[in-house]
């Protein structure tokens, strides 16, 4: 009789085939096949890691879970690593760490974040959801990330934090900043979705503040789907950080510990104020979510990191690409920037229409979109603009004129590993096509 390893070999193998027959890249068409800004990138081993977690049928975070976290660290060059079900839970989870009433020096109610106003929107929302207050700056024009010359304006005697996202892969000045921060000893929370690999005077992003934040959605550097991670060098927010994760429980007790728990007195803990002995795995000392990423994402995940620097090589490739190319309408589209000492592992290829151009964003991109060549604009734009961020509490330092200029004028194009060569100059050609008819 077959084993049960020969059965689960078999099935793999017969997902191997389908991926052949039904997954493979379809051919592409100039003019009839989209070119996708982004999407996810591949082979049959992510489907077949994928099925074998189905097999196991653990369903919820375990040890391929425990296995992504540990690997995922080892790339990032920190330990611990707090895999979560979205980039946007990183972000909560992040700031409701800091929050927390087991930091003395935590933030509180009241307290001020510094934050770009030209945002992603869940890069702000944790700061409102947990009742701190955002102090919008400008961002500076090119390289679209905060502007390091507004920060000591928005400095007050509430001021906390600093949080913001290395935009598109771009690594701010973390040289400028990092001095800000230590010198009036706040918080620096980064959000790396947009920039796994990229570094900083050859430190990776993400590394230098107290907690960072990661996205996995299809958009992103690696996909499991849905899911994404909080990442930190201190074992203190990391356990704060996973009790906020799971419902806000104490128990730090991994996915295959003994029943007795792994600090082996899981049933000798007490309830402050309550006489006798509790389980430890339902004592809590966090507002907490359920916000666990599953073992299906992270058996998918640990595929996409065996390609993550392939990957990377990749955006960085079709950047310098892009790069060159469109360097001849530069009188009309402002190319991006980069520091010195950034190296950055680019999500997107952003470009500026110059006020003086004799076209809108809105005619470049329509003219794009109507060749089949994706665009998006830059997020959120100016976010206090948008209709949900009306009201809030907050504070603005000066007019944010830069803000506006990307919500107005700024969109991207894509240059992630899915794009063969064939779709990168089809891409060009279509620029070229729209400045040849004006």
């Amino acid at each position: 009789m077959t084993n049960d390893e020969d059965l689960r070999q078999a099935i793999l193998a017969q997902v191997a085939d389908y991926y052949q027959s039904v997954h493979q890249n379809p051919d592409f068409f100039p003019g009839e096949s989209r070119v996708n800004y982004a999407g996810r990138v591949y082979d049959a081993q992510e489907l077949q890691n994928a099925v074998s977690a189905v097999l196991d049928f653990w369903l919820t975070a375990g040890p391929e879970t425990n296995k992504f976290e540990k690997k995922l660290g080892k790339f990032i060059g920190v330990r611990e690593v707090i895999p979560v079900n979205s980039g946007s839970s990183a972000n909560l989870i992040a700031v409701s760490a800091l929050s927390s009433r087991q930091l003395k020096h935590g933030m509180r109610p009241g307290d001020e974040v510094i934050v770009p106003a030209a945002s992603f929107p869940t890069t702000v929302n944790p700061i409102l959801q947990n009742g701190l207050v955002p102090v919008f700056v400008d961002s500076c024009l090119g390289d679209y990330n905060i502007d390091p010359n507004y920060l000591e304006a928005a400095l007050s005697s509430r001021t906390r934090a600093i949080f913001f996202a290395h935009t598109l892969g771009n690594p701010a000045n973390m040289d400028v900043i990092m001095d800000f921060v230590q010198r009036h000893n706040l918080f620096l929370i980064e959000d790396t979705c947009d920039a796994l690999g990229s570094t900083w005077d050859g430190k990776k992003v993400g590394t230098f503040g107290h907690i960072a934040t990661l996205s996995f959605y299809p958009a992103h550097h690696i996909t499991t789907g849905e899911g994404g991670a909080a990442y930190t060098r201190s074992r203190r927010l990391a356990k704060i950080a996973r009790a906020i994760r799971d419902w806000g429980r104490d128990c730090w007790c991994e996915y295959d510990n003994p029943i007795n728990g792994k600090c082996g007195y899981r049933f000798e803990r007490e309830v402050p104020g309550m006489p006798g002995f509790y389980d430890h795995r339902y004592f809590y000392t966090e507002i907490g979510y359920n916000l666990k990423l599953t073992e299906v994402h992270s058996a998918i995940g640990l595929a996409q990191l065996d390609k993550l620097p392939e990957f990377i090589n990749s955006r960085k490739k079709n950047f310098a690409y892009l790069f060159q190319r469109l360097k001849e309408f530069e009188e009309f589209l402002q190319l991006p920037i980069w520091h010195e000492k950034a190296d950055p592992s680019w999500f997107a290829f952003p470009l500026f229409v110059r006020e003086t151009a004799p076209f809108s964003r809105h005619q470049i991109t329509s003219f794009l979109e109507a060749k089949k060549v994706e665009t998006r604009n830059l997020f959120a734009g100016n976010l206090i603009k948008q209709p949900a961020y009306k009201d809030i509490q907050c504070r603005v330092i000066g007019e944010l004129p830069v803000s506006d200029q990307i919500m107005r004028n700024v969109f991207f194009v894509g240059l992630y590993p899915g794009l063969t060569q064939t779709k990168l100059d089809y891409m060009v050609e279509s620029f070229e096509a729209f400045f040849q008819d004006l």
